[in-house]
């Protein structure tokens, strides 16, 4: 597995939208160990989550956390969101040294396809829920700092 470079800003591609993946590469030698190498980045990279514009592949694909298990979404479409909101601190693999307080859904549901191409469904609540919306967020072209209520520097 190879670490992939993180695109941070000031990168205006990470503002672009992501294109849907055809469910035909899915299940490729390449297209596999890209997915593989986008995990193994998060881990690296100390995150709870990561999308494919992230290292520089306007590709709807990310993974999110769960625990201390990785879920692999592709082509995620929001189905569900709660009325309720909360307020939550957040940063981002490509927002080095920020971090903000951001409103997000207290409940999200999506659903895309797995690894396989099989389809899959997350319904998450707190947390999860959050991590969930951000990555989304990412395949829109939409960062953290976008949504913020307030931005702060990250203490050294």
């Amino acid at each position: 597995m190879a670490y992939l470079p993180i695109v941070t800003l000031p990168n205006p591609q990470l503002r672009t939208r992501s294109e849907e993946v055809d469910p035909a590469t899915i299940k490729t030698p390449e297209f596999q160990k890209w997915l593989d190498d986008l995990v193994e980045t998060m881990w690296k990279a100390d995150g709870v989550g990561i999308a494919a514009p992230q290292v520089g592949r306007w590709v709807r694909v990310f993974v999110a956390v769960d625990g201390k298990k990785p879920y692999i979404v592709i082509n995620p479409v929001m189905v569900r969101k709660s009325w309720r909101m909360e307020d939550g601190e957040e940063g981002c693999l490509s927002v080095p040294g920020k971090w903000g307080i951001v409103r997000r859904h207290r409940g999200f549901a999506l659903k895309g396809l797995d690894r396989d191409g099989k389809p899959v469904s997350h319904d998450a609540n707190g947390f999860f829920a959050r991590v969930l919306q951000h990555e989304l967020d990412h395949l829109d072209g939409i960062l953290f700092v976008d949504r913020a209520k307030e931005v702060h520097e990250t203490q050294p």
